[in-house]
């Protein structure tokens, strides 16, 4: 079986003594079977737009109101912000990688490079078959928002207007993705803003009839629901509303300078993380009570029992619920672009290390990996079963794969980075030669993939006993659990596939070199010294 090396057609980076440790070429490892590249297109504010406003979708405005429902308040705020540090570690981790080796398929390709071929086969698959799976669920998702203003249309004609719509963008490439993310999220951001604003106005008794409110909510019915239950219950939802934050990294072959775009785009992700889901969610907790039949039904894209939704109109504002559900619209497509982009590009890439069909590797004069495009749209057309009468059940299981698969991805984003320092040290690099580390180091990546694993097994815990008198459940179980035996059956195929039966890759094997963007000698940049007194400058340097 060739190694890494062999199936980038790439030259190594080496330098004048063949040592490998100074000057570098720029290679060709995006390129597809006809040598096209992937058009590096995508500028700083696009990457600014998709670490900020890429993730903002269904999953806050809608999912969080299950989450409400099954946990109560407290665990909303305290799963959330969990899931979000743990992001906000494997983000930083990431964005190293990927100013260091910016390269197709992104995470699954240092997988595959730093720690097991076939832990990368099965991560790679694995998320791209969740984005293949999430389209159509969010064709169906938008088309079930214009529900709310008219019931008469059959769901068919808004799932062909969107699909038709997401074709047009494929056509300008990448750069069609960033525009239409740029426009979108800012959208959604401002709504996030807005929202903000009216909770605490709403909270204080400014608006409606109901006067102050408070924290009266957290103490009748209360802070917690369903015990413990009911918490771990609501990180899979917490995993599913920040699905596609990776996709920063993912983005960095086709950065005009990723050197500079994505450390920025990465440290942005506390700011979505701070303002644009914990506050908010403190603000739906504290405006809406937890046990509010209405948000039984909040899943999908049901915008009738979305929590922000339920909020305006229980305030008794006329126009704003109209609004607000043309938001979660928008950000449903938002989702549904971001879909075509992560598949298409984790597909291509695991064609061009022969884990996929040769063919997927095909990128067109365009830039665009055509296949790839063809095959993503062809999964969204599975949006028309959302008209037949087992439509749910159906997306209910296609769904399944894709709510645990990112708590695999993410801890393995930090096992990489992990895996990575240790090679680069063993193999005789230096700290001072990589463009950019993240100020919490490896100590930010130990921290995400234990957290991972905290969550992998409360959510295992959550899936046997969904409730607290509840008995275990196969159907349930899997429901929720599917993805761990997809991603276990993929690694066994391709042990078996490859006969590679080592656990990890060797550090003296590891191809330290190929793609390499690493500081070159005179472009250092000055280094601070590290003090006590300058501490908080350098933690709010490390964050924004």
């Amino acid at each position: 079986m060739a190694s890494f090396g062999e199936k980038t057609h790439a030259k190594e980076v080496i330098d004048q003594d063949g040592s490998g440790s100074g000057h570098h070429h720029d290679q060709d490892v995006e390129g597809g079977e006809t040598g096209n590249m992937l058009k590096k297109d995508l500028k700083n504010r696009h990457m600014q737009m998709i670490a900020i406003g890429g993730a903002i979708g269904a999953g806050l405005f809608v999912g969080s109101g299950g989450a409400l429902s099954k946990g109560g308040p407290a665990p909303l705020l305290i799963c959330y912000s969990i899931v979000g540090v743990m992001l906000l570690f494997t983000c930083q981790a990431l964005a190293e990688l990927a100013v260091l080796y910016p390269v197709n398929g992104a995470f699954y390709t240092y997988v595959v490079r730093f720690v097991d071929p076939s832990w990368g086969f099965a991560i790679g698959w694995d998320y791209a078959i969740s984005w293949l799976t999430i389209l159509p669920f969010e064709l169906i998702a938008a088309s079930i928002t214009i529900e709310y203003w008219r019931e008469d249309i059959n769901m068919a004609v808004w799932v062909t207007v969107f699909l038709v719509v997401l074709c047009v963008i494929q056509i300008f490439g990448v750069r069609g993705y960033g525009e239409v993310e740029f426009i979108l999220s800012m959208i959604k951001i401002a709504a996030c803003l807005g929202f903000i604003i009216l909770g605490i106005v709403i909270n204080c008794g400014g608006v409606g009839d109901r006067g102050y409110i408070g924290s009266k909510f957290w103490r009748d019915p209360g802070a917690f629901r369903n015990g413990f239950n009911g918490f771990a219950g609501v990180f899979v939802v917490a995993a599913f509303s920040f699905g596609g934050t990776e996709l920063v990294g993912l983005a960095a072959a086709e950065s005009a300078n990723p050197r500079k775009a994505i450390p920025t785009a990465s440290k942005q992700v506390f700011w979505r993380i701070a303002f644009f889901y914990i506050i908010n969610l403190f603000i739906v907790g504290l405006i809406l009570r937890s046990d509010d039949e209405r948000l039984l039904n909040s899943s999908g894209a049901n915008t009738k029992a979305s929590p922000f939704v339920l909020a305006i109109q229980d305030a008794g504002i006329k126009v704003l619920p109209s609004i607000m559900n043309g938001v979660i619209t928008i950000a449903v497509i938002s989702v549904a672009n971001s879909c075509a982009f992560g598949s298409t590009r984790t597909m291509q890439a695991l064609a061009q290390q022969g884990m996929a069909p040769k063919f997927l590797a095909y990128i067109d004069k365009a830039g665009r990996p055509l296949w790839c495009v063809i095959i993503q749209l062809a999964f969204g057309a599975l949006g028309y079963l959302g008209c037949a009468a087992e439509g749910t059940t159906v997306f209910n299981w296609l769904l399944a794969i894709s709510g645990l698969s990112y708590f695999f991805i993410w801890g393995s984003i930090c096992l990489t980075h992990i895996r990575f320092r240790y090679v680069w040290k063993a193999q005789g690099y230096t700290l001072d030669q990589i463009p950019y580390k993240p100020g919490f180091g490896i100590i930010g990546s130990w921290i995400g993939l234990i957290l991972n694993c905290l969550c992998l097994i409360a959510t295992f815990y959550s899936s046997l006993y969904p409730s607290p008198n509840a008995k275990p459940n196969a159907e349930d179980f899997f429901m929720s659990y599917l993805a761990a035996p997809i991603v276990l059956a993929l690694y066994a195929f391709w042990k078996v596939w490859s006969r590679d039966w080592r656990m990890y890759i060797p550090a003296h094997e590891v191809d330290l070199k190929s793609n390499l963007r690493m500081i070159e000698p005179g472009e250092e940049e000055e280094t601070e010294v590290r003090t006590w007194a300058n501490l908080p400058k350098r933690i709010i340097r490390s964050l924004f």
